[in-house]
């Protein structure tokens, strides 16, 4: 049974068909990741809604996605039921008590939770590239817009920044282009309509400010146990790229901010990767690089990282070499993909003499897992045919109203809500871009002042709304006859010596 060093997952199951070994997870393996797989339907969310509930009760922090709401009940206490209690008594749970968690509802739209945000800085160059899909040569682009934001003090914090920003580069092509490489307008173009199609598909409410801060998903309560984040997915599932950048920007932010910890008695903060396939599917080598560089080291921070997917064969193999807590829910195998996959599966368990893992794999009912923990040292231990325990919260979601009253008394309750719009970018470009303008203004004005002769143009302005007052007499003084004559002769010398700077500066020109 569990206790302050573990958490309880389940009871495996005996030669004489009883369950009655426990199966528990070491807290102080927590950080070593983990790993849920199962197809639709074998019990993957009730496996990572226990795991939370037990991170949670041990005063660990908890990030996790809700792709289809079910998730959401973790936060009420669960109601006893008959296939539930049967289940408590089958592995063992004496007591079985109900419990609700503390949660803390998230949503990157605003709709279902307190709204996500992240800047354009923050999420940087790489991950907006892998965001966008965009080519080789419009990733080079976006490496150079980034490295003008730093050169020129411009802050990148919501997509307009990055928008104007840009149509600043696509202007200056040629003199950037000088100092970095080619920048064609074309190429900017085609960002251009990426971000316009980002935007509206939502993710101009994503970026910005207030940007999430990492220790409000770090919470404890008073009472010591850990606040269970859960990020509301069901439209994020929609642009699955921006749901899986998200989590990898979150994974990298966790990692640069977060101190060097070791090994420590429990982890500071389990993050679970639900859909995790989203994150590698056509993924380019650079990032699947990078996640297998922070899955590996973000481990001496205290994070553990346990990826949720239907399939083992979605996780590339030197991440799936990191994972050393499994729970294997059935598989099917009628395709040869999916036989290729119940080996993999299998391959990946230190064997148990008393039964062949392959075959089980496609044998286990709804609730039973393949289960493999580090025991001691880090070692993992001997597969064992797992019935995984009933949850003590609630099984299934929780009501509109109910979710809108946990977010009302959230402890995150109105610091995320309204959007911070502060001078950045967007604004400093417009202001450079205006101050150029009035700048050609004045020396125009200038020149035109230069070239002024009395006679010639509006040199007698008058003011506005105002008519010149009209002159006491037709007849001319001879003064002002000798003025005349003597502005006209000027003005012939000097435009002829104009004309002949132009015909000859042409005639040169050939």
């Amino acid at each position: 049974m569990a206790d302050d060093t573990s958490i309880f997952i389940g009871a495996s199951r005996t030669p004489d068909d009883s369950y009655q070994r426990p199966e528990q997870l070491l807290l102080q393996y927590g950080n070593r990741h983990g790993l849920v797989t199962g197809a639709t339907g074998t019990g993957k969310t009730v496996t990572l809604q226990i795991l939370a509930e037990g991170f949670s009760n041990a005063g660990v922090p908890v990030f996790c996605a809700d792709i289809k709401g079910d998730l959401s009940g973790i936060a009420m206490m669960g109601t006893a039921q008959d296939f539930l209690v049967k289940r408590a008594e089958q592995v063992k749970l004496d007591p079985y008590e109900f419990q609700e968690f503390p949660v803390i509802f998230w949503d990157l739209f605003g709709e279902q939770g307190h709204p996500i945000r992240a800047t354009i800085s923050e999420m940087g160059p790489l991950l907006l590239s892998r965001l966008m899909n965009l080519s080789e040569a419009q990733e080079g682009i976006m490496n150079i817009a980034f490295r003008i934001a730093d050169e020129e003090g411009l802050l990148l914090l919501d997509l307009k920044d990055l928008q104007s920003l840009l149509a600043n580069i696509a202007d200056r092509a040629e003199e950037i282009g000088a100092r970095y490489g080619n920048v064609t307008k074309p190429s900017v173009g085609a960002i251009q309509r990426t971000l316009l199609v980002l935007e509206q598909q939502g993710a101009a409410n994503f970026f910005g400010e207030p940007a999430l801060r990492i220790a409000d998903i770090m919470r404890t309560t008073r009472d010591g146990r850990g606040a269970i984040s859960v990020l509301a997915a069901d439209k994020l599932m929609m642009n699955p790229r921006l749901y899986a950048t998200f989590l990898l920007w979150l994974m990298s932010e966790l990692f640069e901010e977060l101190p060097e910890v070791g090994d420590p008695d429990k982890p500071k903060l389990v993050f679970f990767f639900d859909e995790a396939h989203l994150l590698f599917d056509d993924a380019p080598k650079v990032l699947i690089d990078r996640v297998e560089q922070v899955v590996r080291l973000i481990r001496s921070k205290g994070v553990g990282v346990y990826f949720v997917t239907q399939n083992p064969l979605d996780i590339p193999e030197t991440v799936l070499a990191q994972l050393g807590n499994r729970v294997q829910h059935a598989l099917r195998a009628y395709t040869p993909r999916e036989q290729k996959a119940v080996k993999t599966a299998a391959e990946t368990f230190r064997p148990n003499p008393d039964f062949d893992c392959a075959t089980v794999i496609t044998q286990l009912g709804t609730g039973e897992a393949l289960v493999s923990t580090l025991e001691a040292k880090g070692v993992p231990s001997m597969v064992q045919r797992t019935l995984i325990r009933p949850p003590s919260s609630r099984l299934g979601p929780i009501t509109p109203d109910e979710r809108r009253k946990l977010i009302t008394e959230s402890p995150v309750a109105g610091q995320y809500d309204q959007t911070i719009d502060r001078e950045s970018a967007f604004e400093m470009l417009q202001k450079k871009a205006k101050d150029a303008q009035e700048a050609q203004a004045q020396q125009q004005d200038a020149g035109r002042s230069r070239w002024t002769i009395p006679g010639f143009g509006n040199d007698d302005p008058q003011p506005t709304g105002r008519r010149r007052a009209p002159r006491p007499s037709n007849r001319q003084t001879v003064a002002e006859a000798a003025i005349k004559s003597i502005v006209r002769s000027v003005g012939s010398s000097v435009g002829r010596a104009i004309v002949r700077g132009i015909l000859g500066s042409l005639s040169r020109g050939r």
